[in-house]
């Protein structure tokens, strides 16, 4: 734990553009935590759960959805400690891109949980 804290002050000092993306993958899941518990619907006995190109929607029930919650919580929390991890391991280079990737998980998350609620 005692690396965490000096590697995140190194990226606090030396690496702004980094800190801007953890802080940005942080809001953003924290976005899709809220916009998904919201729209939970428990009353719903059957929702849009899920997307094949060959059957269409799937139905499912409400309880599949948490789903997008746990994404949030994996994405804004744990990805932003393997992120220090890795600034410890492999510099900044490699974290730079492990948080864009991190970004665009959470682009997808959206455009999935979006489309599906537009079914539902």
């Amino acid at each position: 734990m005692k690396h965490f804290a000096e590697d995140f002050k190194k990226i606090y000092q030396h690496e702004r553009f980094m800190l801007i993306l953890m802080i940005l993958n942080l809001l953003a899941s924290i976005i899709l935590i809220i916009v998904s518990v919201i729209n939970l619907n428990p009353e719903s006995a059957i929702v849009k759960v899920g997307y094949g190109d060959i059957g269409g929607y799937r139905d499912g029930s409400w309880t599949d959805f948490l789903t997008f919650p746990l994404l949030g919580l994996i994405f804004g929390i744990f990805h932003n400690l393997i992120a220090i991890t890795i600034f410890h391991k492999r510099g900044a280079g490699m974290t730079k891109f492990f948080l864009l990737a991190t970004s665009a998980l959470i682009a997808g998350s959206f455009v999935v949980l979006i489309r599906l609620l537009g079914e539902g």
